[in-house]
C-alpha cells in the first residue's frame, strides 16, 4: 500500500494541502485505490514550539518508510530567517538527492495568461537541476560590514549531476513525444559551467535523434517565451536559471495559483509542492487557491502508477476553470474549501 506523507507546514499551506488531501481521497475511493496518508507536524509553529525542524530520525523514516511526500508550503513571518524552512524543504531537496525540479506549465485557459496573443495549446515542460549550481551554500563574506568586504557564491556544477537532470529531459521529451528540448544556459559569460552543460546536452542528445534539439541563453529566453512562447515544449536548466525561468512560464499560463511541481529521484522518492509560498497574509481567509495544490495530486497519482485517477483529477481542474468555481485570484468568488469540495465530487463523478 503507497504510504503518502503530508506536510501541510505554513500559512495557507495548511489550507491547500487540506483540500488536495480531499481530492486525493476522493479520486481514491472511486478508482478504487488504497493510500495511506499521515500528516506530518512540520513547519514553524513546532520550531517555534520547540526549537525543531526536522531530525535525522524523521529523515530516514520519509526516505525509508514512504513513497511521497506532499507538502503545502513553507515560511512565517515569525521566523525571519526561515531557518526551519531551509532545513525541511532544502534538506529533503538535498539529503534525499531528489535532482530533478519538474515544472510543468500548461495553459489551461487562455483567459488567465496576461499574453494577449495566445490563443490555443501551450504547455512548458522545465527540467531544473535541484541539488546543484549557486544553490548549494558554498562560498562565504570576507571583512563583512567594512568598506573592503568580499562576497563569494560558488557555483557547482559536476558532469554526473548535469548529465543526469539532461537525460532525465529527453527522456521525458521521448515518452511524452514533445518535439524539442532546449537548454537555457549562460555560455556565453559563464564560460566553464556553460561549457559542460553544452557538452553534455550535446553527448546525450545524440542518443534521441528524433528530437530537435536547441540551447537558448537565459535572458533570451526570457525575452522568447514572452514573444512565442509556443516554441518551446521541454526546457533544461540549472538550479538557478530553472528557478527564474519556470516562475515566468507559470506566470504565462496563469500564474503561481495554479503552478505544481515535482522534486524527484526518480525509482527512488518525490517531494510534491505547489510554488505559490505560504502567503501569510492571506493565511486563514478562504482566499488561497487550491490549484496549485490539486495539481500536485495528479503529479502524485502519477508517480504512483495510476495515470487515469491523474486525469481524472485534471480533468476536474478543466472543468472548475471552465465553469468558473475559482477563487478571487482567477476572478471566481469561491473560497478555498469550496473549490476543493467541487473538484473532488468532480474527480469522483459525483457532478
Amino acid at each position: 500500500m503507497p504510504r503518502i506523507a503530508l506536510i501541510p507546514g505554513d500559512g495557507i499551506g495548511q489550507e491547500v494541502v487540506r483540500e488536495g488531501r480531499r481530492v486525493l481521497e476522493a479520486v481514491a475511493a472511486a478508482d478504487g485505490l488504497t493510500l495511506e496518508l499521515d500528516e506530518w507536524d512540520l513547519g514553524a509553529e513546532r520550531y517555534l514550539r520547540e526549537g525543531v525542524s526536522i531530525t535525522d530520525e524523521e529523515f530516514e523514516r520519509l526516505s525509508s518508510d514512504y513513497d511521497a511526500v506532499l507538502l503545502g508550503a513553507l515560511g512565517d513571518p515569525r521566523v525571519p530567517g526561515n531557518e526551519h524552512a531551509r532545513d525541511i524543504l532544502l534538506g529533503m531537496r538535498f539529503r534525499l538527492d531528489l535532482y530533478v525540479n519538474f515544472r510543468p506549465c500548461e495553459l489551461l485557459d487562455p483567459a488567465h495568461s496576461p499574453l494577449k496573443s495566445v490563443d490555443g495549446p501551450l504547455r512548458l515542460e522545465i527540467f531544473r537541476e535541484n541539488t546543484e549550481g549557486a544553490y548549494t551554500g558554498m562560498g562565504g563574506r570576507f571583512r563583512q560590514g567594512t568598506p573592503d568586504e568580499v562576497a563569494i557564491e560558488e557555483d557547482v556544477n559536476t558532469r554526473k549531476g548535469v548529465e543526469r537532470i539532461v537525460r532525465a529531459a529527453f527522456e521525458h521529451a521521448r515518452i511524452h513525444r514533445r518535439p524539442r528540448v532546449t537548454l537555457v544556459d549562460k555560455a556565453n559569460a559563464m564560460r566553464h559551467a556553460g561549457g559542460l552543460w553544452r557538452d553534455v546536452f550535446a553527448e546525450v542528445g545524440e542518443e534521441f535523434p528524433g528530437i530537435e534539439q536547441d540551447a537558448m541563453y537565459v535572458d533570451a529566453m526570457a525575452m522568447d517565451l514572452v514573444r512565442r512562447p509556443a516554441r518551446y515544449h521541454v526546457l533544461v536548466a540549472s538550479n538557478l536559471f530553472g528557478d527564474i525561468i519556470s516562475d515566468l512560464a507559470a506566470e504565462l499560463t496563469g500564474g503561481l495559483g495554479l503552478a505544481p511541481s515535482g522534486n524527484l529521484h526518480p525509482g527512488r522518492f518525490a517531494l510534491f509542492e505547489p510554488v505559490h509560498g505560504s502567503a501569510p497574509d492571506i493565511a486563514g481567509q478562504g482566499k488561497a487557491n487550491p490549484l496549485g495544490t490539486i495539481r500536485c495530486v495528479a503529479l502524485l497519482l502519477d508517480h504512483l502508477g495510476a495515470p487515469d485517477s491523474a486525469e481524472r483529477v485534471r480533468a476536474a481542474v478543466r472543468a472548475s476553470l471552465e465553469e468558473g468555481v475559482t477563487t478571487e485570484d482567477l476572478g471566481g468568488s469561491a473560497d478555498t474549501a469550496t473549490v476543493g469540495v467541487w473538484i473532488a465530487e468532480r474527480a469522483a463523478g459525483q457532478r
